[in-house]
């Protein structure tokens, strides 16, 4: 069950999932140098609208796609207040994949794999930069870019996955049957 982790914040310090029971919580792998950036207008929206109504973000900055999240935590912090206005605490700069990544994520993916990426002006694109790095790349559970996307429920189970290239008005919809 996701209570059963926790993540550093930005600031060093521990959250327990455990503080988050009751709550619907949308986990994102982020970063601020990727075209998918943009996306965190709409998640600050989502916050703002639905905090009080018991939505928690957990932002989770990462670097392993393209380099795209070089700064320290306080630069992508910085980064994220000055050009979104965020108000949604962020997490410490963590991998997602790999022998690094944070226990958390090991959990999401075997709940939620990959389902493919939708309709989206980007998907050929990905897909043959994926299919040239690892032929098997589709039937694996990794997370494959930025901006994916968990939604979680109010008893912790996870019960969502969006690849970036999903439409933010899908993840609304999904959070809003939760709350």
């Amino acid at each position: 069950m996701i209570y059963e982790y926790s993540v550093t914040t930005g600031k060093g310090e521990t959250l327990d999932l455990s503080d988050y029971k009751g709550k619907v919580i949308l986990v994102v792998n982020t970063a601020t140098g990727c075209g998918f950036t943009p996306q965190y207008a709409p998640i600050e929206q989502l916050y703002k609208d639905y905090h009080d109504q018991g939505l928690e973000i957990l932002d989770i900055p990462c670097n392993q796609f393209g380099g795209q999240a070089p700064g320290s935590d306080e630069e992508i912090h910085e980064f994220c207040t000055l050009h979104y206005n965020t108000t949604f605490p962020q997490m410490k700069k963590s991998d997602v994949n790999g022998p690094n990544e944070l226990p958390l994520y090991t959990y999401l993916k075997s709940q939620k794999g990959f389902e493919g990426f939708g309709e989206h002006q980007y998907k050929a694109l990905l897909e043959g930069m994926f299919a040239k790095a690892d032929p098997d790349w589709a039937s694996k559970p990794d997370i494959k870019w930025n901006f994916t996307k968990f939604v979680v429920d109010r008893e912790g189970n996870v019960v969502a996955r969006f690849e970036p290239t999903a439409d933010m008005t899908e993840v609304e919809s999904c959070i809003k049957t939760l709350l």
